[in-house]
């Protein structure tokens, strides 16, 4: 078995923009994903959106430049994750293609074990 994670990337606008029956129904989506998937899950979770986020950069001096806000200018960023395991990788994309991202799209991306 690997391990995959899944980025939830969506337009920030447009969940700004949407009304809450939507948020209800995405959320419920989430739950239902969740409770289907429970055995292959490992982790995941919503972000703050992008603006809470903290970039830091290495400089080519040597030191560390700190900046709020995400790394770069773009509609879509990553509003959550999920932490996946599966035996391959047709298995993972079959539960990343059934996570429920009405305002973007998802990512799947293996993870590189440490050891």
């Amino acid at each position: 078995m690997a391990e995959y994670m899944v980025f939830i990337w969506s337009d920030e606008q447009a969940v700004e923009r949407s009304d809450p029956g939507t948020m209800d129904r995405t959320m419920a989506a989430h739950r239902e994903f969740v409770s289907r998937h429970a055995s292959a899950l490992r982790g995941g979770n919503r972000l703050h959106p992008s603006g809470a986020s903290t970039s830091i950069r290495h400089t080519p001096d040597g030191g560390v430049a700190i900046s709020d806000g995400a790394f770069s200018e773009t509609k879509e960023v990553i509003g959550g994750f999920y932490l996946i395991e599966a035996a391959d990788i047709d298995e993972a994309l079959s539960i990343a293609a059934d996570v429920p991202a009405p305002f973007g799209g998802v990512e799947l991306r293996p993870v590189l074990p440490t050891s």
